[in-house]
């Protein structure tokens, strides 16, 4: 107990270092980075007892240059998340071999574009989005990992489902026995201390249980836990957590977008 007490001040230490107003993210690099994330995950794994095999790293690449990403997948970063669609289609193209998830919200317009390269939807927030989801994927003959965006703070800012709202959305996909619904997500409110996102990612993991009996049905997956809690996300129980500022750093310069071709719907790599 005093070993993992110790472990978890060290990591808080190295937490508040990181996100000082005079650490400068340039000063080391993003394999050095990703290691020190790493051996954080691995820490909380083993205050959870948990194999470190169980929680999937998403490297949160958005604004981030294609070189820049690049660099994270030859770091060892092999799961990207993008926010925007047509932000991971401008990129992919530009990056070594990765797999993609969507880990913003997706646009109804945006499904069938969305479907051609992400392997996981991590933020569906409606019952309508689901079954455009299921249209598409049986015209493409994709199936992609889906979960549901769920508003556990009960925050009138924010999309997502209610709890309630989630049972109606696992019995729509269940009636129409397509969309393959692999678990659930969140955004507990922003705070400094992360000890304040517990009771929210615990209120999802018991949700995705409490849905799982309802149902009888296996949710397995859990997205939740960012770079400034994600060890609280994974001793609740995160499967998926997604990870930017902690692997990439603060960016010094301007967000970087993709820009539309004059007379088409690609996306081309700004100068």
């Amino acid at each position: 107990m005093a070993c993992a007490l110790a472990e978890r001040n060290e990591n808080s230490k190295m937490s508040a270092a990181t996100s000082a107003p005079g650490f400068d993210p340039g000063a080391v690099s993003i394999e050095e980075r990703l290691g020190a994330v790493e051996e954080r995950i691995c820490a909380a794994c083993r205050r959870a007892g948990r194999d470190r095999a169980s929680v999937t790293l998403v490297g949160v690449s958005k604004t981030q240059p294609p070189e820049v990403v690049a660099e994270a997948i030859r770091a060892g970063v092999g799961v990207l998340g993008e926010n925007r669609v047509q932000e991971g289609l401008a990129k992919a193209p530009l990056c070594p071999a990765a797999q993609w998830h969507l880990i913003g919200a997706l646009q109804r317009n945006k499904v069938r574009h969305a479907l051609s390269l992400f392997t996981t939807i991590h933020a569906v927030d409606s019952i309508e989005c689901l079954r455009d989801i299921a249209r598409v994927q049986e015209q493409m003959g994709t199936r992609p990992g889906v979960m549901l965006e769920v508003n556990v703070a009960a925050e009138p800012t924010k999309k997502g489902f209610s709890p309630q709202g989630a049972a109606d959305a696992v019995r729509a996909v269940l009636e129409d026995g397509v969309v393959n619904l692999e678990g659930l997500m969140c955004i507990p409110p922003w705070g400094p201390d992360p000890e304040a996102s517990r009771p929210r990612f615990r209120a999802l993991r018991q949700l995705r249980d409490s849905l799982e009996r309802q149902f009888g049905i296996c949710l397995p997956s859990l997205s939740m836990g960012m770079s400034g809690d994600f060890e609280v996300a994974i001793e609740e129980g995160a499967t998926h957590v997604r990870i930017g500022t902690a692997i990439f750093g603060r960016r010094n310069s301007g967000a970087w977008r993709p820009q539309r071709s004059a007379d088409s719907d690609s996306y081309f790599l700004q100068p």
